[in-house]
């Protein structure tokens, strides 16, 4: 069964809870891979530097930085890039959950905003769930649904 026929037959709260998972999934997947680049600057430095390696881009807010308009221009300029580069891109709204799943314990993650995810150079990492996110951001581009949000399932 593909995802496609899965989205078609689950209610819209099992699909937003299968895409939850399978966003934290990759995530945890890309960490252990060193495929991850978690920050507004450095995701903007690897978008210049070398474009055709990003993956997937995830843009993470939360009510505390919704006025902060200095970041509202850089997640603007990000999905542009992103919808230039066909670069599959979604939004989740809990940061906190974000950061517990792809920082370290020992480190307190202060720039979740933006996460990219990479393929690395020899093309060795592939990922499943990855590909079930791709397919999700295409069938929400095709119901003009250009950045979905995603909900992380709690721990």
């Amino acid at each position: 069964m593909t995802l496609e026929e899965v989205l078609i037959q689950n209610p819209s709260t099992e699909r937003a809870q299968c895409t939850g998972k399978a966003l934290e999934e990759v995530l945890v997947s890309a960490k252990d891979n060193d495929s991850l680049t978690v920050g507004v600057y450095e995701c903007a430095k690897v978008m210049n530097l070398d474009p055709d390696s990003v993956s997937f881009c995830v843009l993470a807010m939360d009510e505390e930085f919704e006025c902060d308009i200095a970041l509202q221009i850089h997640f603007t300029l990000i999905q542009s890039f992103c919808f230039d580069n066909d670069i599959s891109i979604v939004r989740v709204s809990d940061m906190q959950r974000l950061a517990e799943i792809v920082g370290d314990k020992a480190e307190q993650l202060e720039d979740a905003h933006c996460i990219l995810i990479t393929n690395p150079a020899d093309g060795s990492w592939e990922d499943p769930a990855l590909e079930k996110l791709h397919l999700f951001c295409e069938e929400s581009r095709r119901l003009n649904d250009w950045v979905p949000e995603i909900s992380l399932p709690e721990r």
